[in-house]
């Protein structure tokens, strides 16, 4: 069963990795690009999420940190430039 889970899972993974590649790739707008860039961060955050369960292991604690931390700070610092307002 837990392997039929993790088939169903990476799949459902790899499916929207695509989505937001293909969002990143045709996006029409910076914005557009920004929210697929951190969409596929998160797919990337829950994939070693759910690798790290599957697994039962927490090694990968930190990682799951540094890609969450990059992703926002990538996401605040591109949006801050995108809109910015006239002084």
């Amino acid at each position: 069963m837990t392997t039929f889970l993790a088939a169903v899972l990476t799949a459902l993974l790899s499916v929207t990795a695509l989505l937001a590649l293909t969002r990143l790739y045709r996006g029409p707008s910076l914005l557009d690009r920004v929210i697929a860039a951190d969409m596929l961060l998160a797919t990337m955050v829950a994939a070693v999420g759910a690798e790290a369960a599957v697994n039962r292991h927490a090694t990968t604690l930190p990682v799951l940190v540094v890609l969450s931390l990059l992703g926002f700070v990538g996401t605040v610092s591109l949006v801050r430039f995108a809109v910015r307002e006239p002084s």
